[in-house]
């Protein structure tokens, strides 16, 4: 059951978080960050944690299991709106369970009513590779569904990004693939998240080269950190894993300035608490404040 604005905020003080004083050009930033780990909240309760921490606004799951669940949209999406609004706060990326238009994701009813509601732009739910078949084949598959989605998107004046995610049968884990798919579209209406996390597990020493290619055609920037050692992963703090302190001074000269999502992903899996609640935002405030001393250095 969601917990009220009341409830939150008695049961989980900020205190020892204080408010991150920034400087002008710190402010021309759009800092938000993906509530996966806030989805227990009421829509206020999670405004009011946001404000509180210092970000611009939030990037919200609205797909299966999400914040919101497809079929609630028309209803619950202006509320989430509205409470966020109240807090001067912005819905800066929907995450969908959106990859084609189609009757079974709800594609243009959600799209739509996000548009009307202002929100700029959406992640599409990822497409994978059948290793089995040959890969090229595939991804002209892909084509015909994001040239239909781009042309929705230009319709309705929404942004769709598609994000890199390293993985054994990710498109988009090379980087190369996903920027071969949009790359011949308005990025107006179809652009690339770039992760940087993803990215340097996939390529340690070539994600410069991987970002260098998709900056024509970016639309967001996304920040998480892993520690790799082989083939292996591990989620850490920002600041603290494998990471490349280089590219932050290279998103800081990108003009326009693009929004930044920080994913806070690294803490231990447990039971929605409001113990756990404080670790994540406590979490949340320390890679703000990393990340912030990134872009400034």
């Amino acid at each position: 059951m969601m917990r009220t604005r009341r409830q939150f905020l008695a049961a989980l003080p900020l205190a020892g978080l204080p408010a991150l004083s920034l400087s002008a050009a710190e402010e021309a930033f759009r800092m938000v960050t993906f509530t996966k780990y806030f989805q227990h909240l009421s829509y206020d309760a999670l405004a009011d944690a946001m404000a509180e921490i210092g970000l611009n606004g939030i990037e919200v799951a609205i797909r299966p299991k999400g914040h919101i669940e497809p079929d609630q949209v028309e209803d619950e999406l202006p509320k989430l709106v509205a409470a966020l609004k109240a807090r001067n706060l912005t819905l800066e990326v929907m995450t969908s369970g959106i990859n084609e238009v189609s009757q079974e994701q709800r594609t243009e009813a959600i799209l739509r009513t996000a548009a009307t509601l202002g929100i700029p732009r959406y992640r599409l739910s990822y497409y994978k590779y059948d290793l089995n078949k040959p890969i090229r084949a595939q991804l002209d598959e892909f084509r015909p569904r994001l040239k239909d989605l781009a042309a929705l998107n230009q319709e309705l004046g929404i942004q769709g990004v598609y994000q890199n995610h390293a993985g054994r049968d990710y498109v988009g884990a090379s980087v190369w693939d996903m920027h071969d798919l949009v790359r011949d579209f308005d990025p107006t209406a179809m652009a690339l998240a770039f992760d940087i996390g993803h990215a340097t597990v996939e390529g340690a020493s070539s994600w410069e080269i991987d970002f260098q290619l998709c900056r024509p055609n970016l639309g967001i920037i996304y920040v998480k950190d892993y520690l790799v050692n082989g083939h292996k992963k591990e989620g850490m703090p920002l600041g603290q894993g494998s990471v490349s302190p280089k590219f932050f001074p290279m998103v800081a000269k990108l003009s326009p300035r693009l929004p930044i999502s920080l994913h806070v992903e690294y803490l231990p899996e447990e039971p929605a608490s409001p113990e756990r609640t404080k670790k994540h935002l406590a979490a949340l405030q320390q890679d703000l404040r990393t990340l912030r001393a990134l872009l400034a250095a």
